[in-house]
């Protein structure tokens, strides 16, 4: 009987994702520490450049050059996107025609799209070069080809694309090379830091699970929908009517892009406009961060300081992060002032604004206005840093990487730094992915999430492997001479499905062993079947605890053994008391084997795969859902068990009076009957 049929009505309950980021709590202990601290150095090392010139005045799209921003989120008052627009030349307009084209849905143009990308790339277009070895790496339209995918990335990142170097420190990572890895990584985690806010935290926008285990994840989805959500639409008709609170939420959810919005700088800016006129605080704050950067307004560093002012004056506490960073830079202000940077970061601090203790660090860490001081600095980051603040992530990333104050660790920096690139500006991609899905688009949410895959995003494999085992041919996936045959989707949910597993996606593992289990896009093999149970199994995955019982008991690529099948049931059943049902009945399976080993009940019991599938087809579509079949016939056997017990203790009964048997206890732990 295959190890899912146990548990074909509990797939649920037992295989949800959370939708929110993992938590990553560092615990650092005293060998954590070298023996000695590096004696005071030059403040102004470009390995240490968080406060000096850095890239933090340029716009999103020069920090991801050949972004596809201007397809997805195009802007007609944005000066800077106007300005780019009309100093396109022509092999870049030939980029996003091409790269619109794949995103159609229709084979003929997405394969004349393929070939214009091509004619860009032999330019010499990093973008263009950067898209060939995507394309490469999935096979569209060519023959899947990864050592050309590499070499194209390996131009692209060499010409400055930064999905290129995602990829690329991706790809390294999964083949543990890390000293090649941790220094993409870095290079990405600066320009993500780079991109965020200077006063308060980013908010983390994690890109949406599709699906909770089998199940499309509805809930997390109605949340997004943006516009069309009757939730937003109440907001903004508050708003419309004045009030100030719902103005600030609005222009929040469109500055960055919240709630499957389409983000829109000018109408955030509009929106906290008309709530500071109420009054409203909040927004004070958010203008001030619109001003330091110039999103869809001229970058302005005095207003940027007047506004944070005035928001600090409301008691809003990040605002004094903003202030100092100011003063850190001398930008709005008559001249740089350290110590009044600190002031303002010790405030913030004060008042448990984790973003202040990550300055304070910065400070500490360059010796920037007060003595530096390596494992003061560590300790402001560690705080700021098991409160979630990104920057801490990578700054202690910098220093497991450089081994100052701690040990040098390049696999935690690397895990650290990946942590931190993952929000950079190219993690627009899972924004305009989900709002395709969310429209219906499958196929572009397809290609954008397959685009995101390559790039290493767990729930971008995820989602792009469940799209293709849920919609099959409405996938649009293409191949190499069109739409995809079944074993190509197969093949490349496969491969997709094992690359989540491979980063902690329990769901994935599980999906890996039921495709060797069942040879669903690959050989039937019990053996690797069982190796990707045991890897769910780690992650303390019920379903993958049954499944190595069900194993155990059969033989089927572990060794035969009952007490050990026994062991994996009763695990599942205590990591998920929904198990019940399903566990109670494998214990009667065992009890059955045990004791009737060749009975004809234990043959009818073995004769359920075969007779399952025709079974499982007549209840689906004439009686009940999938999967109550499983538990009608397995409940059909229990009865015939309590039967056979009932019977057994009769003729117990009847021999007593003969011969005296000691009681022997019920070694597989099946309940008695009642």
């Amino acid at each position: 009987m295959p190890p899912k049929l146990f548990l074909s009505l509990l797939t649920f309950s037992l295989l949800t994702l959370s939708v929110a980021a993992r938590p990553y709590v560092l615990v650092l202990s005293q060998e954590d520490f070298k023996d000695e601290v590096p004696a005071d150095s030059d403040s102004s090392s470009a390995e240490w450049d968080e406060f000096g010139d850095s890239d933090s005045h340029k716009s999103e799209e020069d920090l991801d050059p050949g972004s596809w921003r201007q397809i997805f989120e195009p802007s007609t008052t944005d000066p800077q996107s106007q300005s780019q627009s009309q100093s396109q030349s022509d092999t870049d307009a030939l980029y996003y025609s091409a790269v619109t084209k794949l995103m159609t849905g229709d084979a003929r143009i997405i394969e004349e799209g393929s070939g214009e990308i091509e004619t860009a790339a032999e330019s010499g277009h990093p973008a263009a070069q950067s898209v060939l070895g995507f394309l490469w790496g999935i096979g569209l339209f060519r023959e899947r080809n990864k050592q050309k995918a590499f070499v194209y990335h390996h131009f692209a990142s060499e010409g400055g694309n930064m999905q290129s170097k995602m990829a690329l420190a991706y790809l390294y990572t999964r083949q543990d090379m890390f000293d090649k890895s941790v220094k993409l990584y870095a290079e990405l985690a600066e320009v993500a830091v780079n991109s965020f806010l200077i006063s308060k935290d980013s908010p983390v926008i994690e890109p949406v699970r599709l699906h909770n285990g089998a199940e499309e994840n509805k809930e997390a989805l109605r949340k997004s929908k943006g516009e069309e959500d009757e939730d937003f639409q109440i907001l903004e008709y508050q708003a419309q009517k004045g009030n100030a609170a719902a103005m600030y939420k609005v222009g929040l959810f469109y500055y960055f892009g919240l709630r499957g919005l389409r983000r829109d700088h000018s109408k955030a800016l509009s929106w906290f406009l008309k709530a500071v006129e109420k009054g409203e605080p909040r927004s004070m704050e958010l203008l001030g961060e619109i001003y330091a950067r110039g999103a869809g307004v001229e970058r302005n560093y005095t207003k940027a300081f007047e506004w944070l002012t005035l928001a600090s004056k409301h008691h809003l506490y990040s605002a004094y992060n903003g202030i100092g960073y100011l003063y850190v830079k001398g930008y709005g202000v008559d001249s740089k002032n350290y110590t009044k940077a600190k002031e303002y970061f010790e405030k913030a601090a004060d008042n448990e604004e984790v973003g202040g203790h990550y300055n304070l660090g910065v400070l500490y860490l360059k010796g920037i206005g007060v003595k530096r001081d390596v494992k003061l600095a560590c300790k402001f980051f560690i705080v700021a840093a098991n409160h979630g603040q990104p920057k801490a992530f990578y700054q202690l990333a910098k220093i497991f990487h450089l081994g100052v104050g701690f040990k040098k660790n390049v696999p935690l920096a690397t895990a650290l730094y990946k942590l931190v690139a993952e929000r950079g500006p190219w993690s627009s991609l899972s924004r305009w992915a989900l709002e395709a899905y969310l429209k219906g688009d499958v196929g572009k949410a397809y290609m954008l999430y397959s685009r995101m895959a390559e790039m290493g995003y767990e729930v971008a494999q995820s989602n792009a492997a469940w799209i293709l085992d849920k919609y099959g041919e409405r996938s649009m996936c293409m191949g190499e001479s069109g739409f995809c045959t079944d074993a190509e989707r197969h093949q490349r949910a496969h491969s997709l499905w094992w690359q989540a597993s491979e980063q902690g996606n329990e769901h994935a593992a599980l999906l890996i062993g039921d495709a060797y289990y069942y040879g669903r896009g690959t050989a039937r093999d019990y053996d690797r079947a069982a190796e990707a149970y045991m890897h769910a199994k780690s992650q303390s995955n019920a379903q993958a605890m049954f499944n190595l019982g069900y194993m155990h008991e059969h033989g089927q690529g572990l060794p035969l053994d009952l007490h050990l099948a026994k062991r994996y049931y009763d695990e599942a059943l205590e990591h998920d008391p929904a198990a019940k049902l399903p566990v109670t009945l494998a214990l009667t399976s065992l009890w059955v084997r045990k004791n009737h080993a060749d009975s004809l009940l234990v043959h009818i019991i073995d004769s359920l795969p075969g007779v399952y599938p025709k079974l499982e087809a007549w209840v689906e579509n004439v009686l009940l859902e999938e999967g109550n079949a499983t538990i009608l016939t397995l409940f059909a056997c229990l009865l015939t068990v309590l039967y056979l017990r009932e019977r057994q203790r009769r003729q117990a009964v009847v021999v007593a009076g003969e011969v005296a048997q000691p009681n022997r206890p019920n070694e597989l732990g099946v309940p008695a009957p009642i």
